[in-house]
């Protein structure tokens, strides 16, 4: 046996749950990165679209500037792996890739958190790059860890799998937290703080490790390696050389070797795929076209896009006609799937989009009362129960390596001393937040129209409604203009007394509802009132009456619903799979793009017919992240797992990264088109925006449905 595999041997020695204690290193590594990336891309669009007056102002821009922005670095997220895990490969190994891509992530959450246009960007693209460098080794170290011991490779991944879904979920709910509840640069920056701390706590583990992770030999190096939750592709070779060693329908298939036209076309269009990736954010939000011409009537840029498709299916068609039939026909079907991918992303990514944007202007996320009180104590067992069972984990590892490697230990309680205070400190705001009826004076307006019936609206109690101007301190009263009392409803973790003059602001860009400002954020706001030459936004009220306890859900809460939904529903979803019951690969995807239509469905049903100001139930969007998750839950065992099944040796690189595409395309095309709900919104409604992520990914589950037949036929007995 090799030196490594003995190290291998005996790095099961020290066990943590049946497994060895390096891989709950790697859980907590990876729980801190996906913390931080969660954490910041629930923000992002939020802070860029919010208005610079406000509560918590953030740069106000426009909806489809915002999102092209996004959708760029979605894409570029899922394309920089491939050069990251080739230079891990060959250059550096897979520990030295995860350090330098964790730092160079840390760095890129530091700039974040500056807020600045320049820091932003450059922010942006460290995190690209580090995500090159991280993405592809983690379970990569997986994978060398389990080679001698491969039956325990899926517990494996199933655990790690639980890390990447326990830090989104986390870093969601705490990043955005302290950037919805104190301001923006407290969310990006505890991002960057974690993951500082997650490669520290990486690199003091190494005497835990040995040889694992180290530079590779050059064969191994010469194989591709895998995605999160699946198995690698170095695995995946491998297998299908084992599977397949007496098929002489491989032969030609592993002499098949890459032609320089094929080579080139594939720089051509990769360069054509990244300058479209720059060149939609550059050109709507700085002016800069990279595509300066047009040919009719068709811009340049959708010019370029067409010609690398082109090229692309080029290049893909005659790859596989090079193959025998059978061959031929696997890869065909993979094709399929990698192209049904597309939709599925494009609406499953709005979560990261349009449905933040949802959650905060059209969502009623007040809540006072007993309700309240009911969501303080879900969100506390939501919170507590996890955190318990991962700080549990965190006590097990100790146990078994403080002797080992003590300094990664230390880091670690020191980020689960963090994780604790933050959220005891969460929870204990919620708990002790107060809601007030305030007064403040305003301008009447003219009568509040129904469009349908063209009578005057009126309230619950027949009161009749007008478009009412708040009166701020910059407002200049007109001679004659008719003063009339408001009352709102704030929430906050003050004692304030009846009488009492408070200041209050917008809290959203609608200005439907308010928040109380301390001296601090009263003086802000002055600021950023002569900074943009605007009124300042600051509304003089009185306490009228002390209510009962209010809280005020952040638009992030939603978004930690899919992990929370995976995690409760995965291994439900695995026993399915493993039963007699098990669908076909047509079938989950049907299943999987169908479900996602239905959560839609619900969100277009539950905002039909709304009026300007009216908030649409929470339940609906609550119900549409399960039926989300559910659907990704159907779609996630298929895609990448059949490439050791449908795809020839030389050409699984290559199909990894069409499946990278595939999905980059549709994390973009999700943002495009996310872009538009306010512009759709306004002139059709919100019912039909969600009607678009209904409509689509039905079609599309129907259609590959139907395909079933003629899938089986090209898959050759594959199942």
């Amino acid at each position: 046996m090799s030196n490594q595999a003995t190290e291998n041997t005996n790095f099961f020695d020290s066990q943590v749950l049946g497994h060895p204690a390096g891989l709950f290193v790697l859980f907590f590594t990876e729980m801190w990165e996906r913390f931080s990336f969660y954490g910041m891309r629930v923000l992002l669009v939020n802070f860029l679209t919010m208005a610079v007056i406000g509560y918590n102002p953030g740069w106000e821009w426009s909806t489809e500037n915002a999102t092209a922005l996004f959708g760029t670095y979605a894409g570029l997220l899922y394309l920089t792996p491939i050069l990251g895990g080739i230079i891990a490969d060959k250059l550096i190994g897979y520990r030295w890739a995860v350090v330098v891509g964790a730092l160079i992530m840390t760095l890129g959450h530091a700039s974040m958190a500056v807020e600045t246009e320049f820091s932003l960007y450059f922010g942006l693209a460290l995190l690209v790059i580090g995500t090159g460098f991280f993405k592809p080794t983690m379970t990569s170290i997986i994978s060398e860890m389990y080679k001698d011991t491969p039956k325990k490779k899926d517990g494996a991944y199933t655990i790690f799998y639980m890390g990447v879904n326990a830090g989104a979920f986390f870093g969601m709910m705490l990043c955005g937290y302290l950037a919805e509840k104190i301001g923006w640069s407290y969310g990006f920056g505890l991002a960057g703080v974690f993951m500082l701390l997650g490669t520290l706590q990486f690199w003091l583990s190494k005497p835990l490790f040995g040889n694992i992770g180290e530079i590779p030999s050059k064969i191994e190096a010469a194989k591709p390696h895998e995605v999160e939750g699946v198995q690698d592709a170095s695995g995946v070779v491998d297998d299908f050389n084992e599977k397949n060693a007496e098929d002489p329908s491989t032969d030609n298939a592993k002499a098949n070797a890459f032609t320089m036209v094929d080579k080139v076309l594939i720089g051509i269009t990769s360069v054509i795929g990244l300058l479209y990736l720059l060149n939609d954010p550059m050109s709507k939000i700085a002016g800069i076209n990279l595509f300066p011409f047009s040919v009719g009537s068709l811009g340049g840029e959708y010019v370029a896009v067409l010609v690398g498709l082109g090229l692309f299916l080029f290049l893909v068609v005659t790859r596989i006609f090079r193959y025998d039939r059978v061959t031929r026909d696997r890869m065909i079907a993979f094709v399929i799937f990698a192209f049904f991918t597309v939709f599925f992303w494009l609406s499953f990514e709005q979560g990261a989009t349009s449905l933040v944007l949802f959650a905060r202007d059209s969502v009623d996320r007040v809540m006072t009362g007993d309700a309240a009180i009911a969501y303080n104590i879900v969100n506390t067992l939501l919170t507590v129960i996890p955190l318990l069972f991962i700080t549990w984990v965190l006590v097990l590892l100790w146990k078994k390596t403080y002797k080992t490697i003590p300094g990664s230990n230390i880091v670690l309680v020191i980020c689960f001393a963090g994780m604790w205070g933050i959220v005891g400190w969460m929870l204990n705001r919620d708990f002790n937040t107060i809601s007030y009826d305030v007064e403040y004076g305003a301008i009447q307006g003219d009568p509040l129209l129904d469009d349908e019936t063209g009578k005057q609206k009126a309230d619950e109690k027949g009161n009749l409604l007008f478009a009412n101007t708040p009166i701020t301190e910059n407002t200049e009263v007109p001679e004659g203009a008719t003063i009339v009392s408001q009352v709102t409803s704030i929430g906050e973790p003050l004692e304030l007394a009846v009488d009492s003059d408070v200041n209050l602001i917008t809290m959203n860009n609608e200005g439907t509802v308010y928040g109380y400002l301390s001296k601090e954020a009263v003086e802000r706001a002055r600021e950023n009132g002569i900074k943009y030459s605007r009124d300042n936004g600051v509304i003089k009220a009185k306490v009228l009456k002390i209510k009962d306890n209010e809280v005020t859900i952040t638009v992030s809460w939603f978004s930690i619903l899919n992990s929370f939904f995976i995690i409760a529903f995965a291994s439900i979803f695995s026993k399915w799979w493993e039963s007699k019951y098990n669908p076909s690969a047509t079938g989950k995807y049907a299943l999987g793009l169908i479900i996602m239509a239905i959560g839609f469905g619900l969100l277009a049903y539950g905002s039909y017919g709304i009026q300007d100001g009216v908030k649409v139930s929470m339940i609906w969007l609550v119900f549409a992240y399960l039926f989300h998750t559910l659907g990704e839950l159907c779609i996630s065992p298929v895609g990448l797992s059949y490439v050791s099944k449908l795809v020839p040796g030389r050409m699984i690189a290559f199909m990894f990264g069409m499946w990278y595409l595939a999905i980059a395309i549709g994390n973009k095309l999700a943002a495009v088109v996310g872009g538009q709900i306010e512009a759709i919104t306004e002139e059709y409604s919100l019912s039909v925006f969600f009607l678009i992520f209904t409509i689509v990914p039905a079609v599309a589950g129907l259609l590959i449905l139907a395909l079933s037949p003629v899938m089986k036929k090209l898959m050759h007995g594959v199942k």
